[in-house]
């Protein structure tokens, strides 16, 4: 396995620190987009597993995350950040100018690699969405019309079912335990009215991820904007008492394998 290695790049905003998990000779190149409050250095065991199937994996912690500069968790334009994303893919698709891109995206990571993919359709040979935060998200909504937004910890037990997740997570000094920021919420709203607004996913194969029971980002709401965009070539995988982080969920390796099989499926 090869080390992993973190630089960093000039962002629309600041410098975005970005992760690669380099490899002589890719099959395809395996583009992580991570979630809200969170960082790349969490997607470990997913890199290693797409890197043993032949992918040079690698991904930026967004703006105002992880290791890149900003204010913690502050996004005023999602945009600028599918911006910042597409000039890491630039990076390496330079490096390896013919071979295919795959765009993977959990949780505000989905919302993104969603918006990614229908600026940036024609460069990406597939899509996979975990627990995506897309279509009409009524928690965004609420937060908006409270007064203040509340400071209340998040509940790890949430993220999986496994309790070394949620641990790991709450000691982590790189994640944000502190309340959502409005501009960012507001942005939010932004970007998933363009995002439901399309355009959709065409013939561009795509697997959906979702745990059935996912409090976080509730399966049937990330539904109506799936209904809404899925094209020819989808595919779906509903995870029973699965909670929001099916990378990191009790079956893990059943799910990076259904990504894998999809992969493999796609590239031939």
């Amino acid at each position: 396995m090869s080390e992993q290695k973190i630089s960093f790049i000039k962002g629309g905003h600041g410098d975005i620190a970005v992760h690669d998990w380099s490899r002589d000779r890719p099959r395809f190149l395996a583009l992580l987009v991570h979630g809200y409050g969170e960082h790349l250095g969490r997607y470990q065991y997913v890199a290693r597993t797409l890197e043993a199937h032949g992918a040079r994996v690698f991904g930026p912690d967004h703006l105002g995350h992880g290791l890149s500069q900003g204010e913690r968790v502050l996004i005023e334009d999602y945009d600028a950040v599918v911006d910042d994303v597409h000039r890491v893919v630039e990076h390496f698709q330079r490096l390896h100018p013919d071979v295919p891109l795959v765009v993977i995206g959990h949780s505000m990571g989905g919302m993104i690699a969603t918006r990614y993919t229908q600026r940036y359709r024609e460069g990406i040979r597939a899509l996979v969405l975990s627990g995506p935060l897309i279509g009409e998200r009524t928690l965004i909504s609420d937060l908006l019309d409270l007064p203040a937004i509340p400071n209340e910890p998040l509940d790890t037990a949430i993220l999986s079912r496994d309790p070394a997740v949620g641990e790991a997570y709450q000691a982590d000094p790189l994640v944000w335990h502190g309340p959502f920021k409005r501009p960012t919420l507001r942005a939010m709203q932004q970007i998933l009215a363009k995002i439901n607004a399309g355009p959709g996913f065409g013939a561009l194969p795509t697997l959906w991820i979702h745990g059935d029971d996912d409090r976080l980002v509730l399966m049937a709401e990330s539904q109506t904007a799936i209904d809404r965009l899925k094209g020819s070539d989808f595919d779906a995988m509903i995870n029973p008492g699965g909670r929001h982080e099916s990378f990191n969920e009790t079956n893990k390796d059943q799910i990076l394998k259904r990504v894998t099989d999809f992969i493999e499926r796609v590239l031939g």
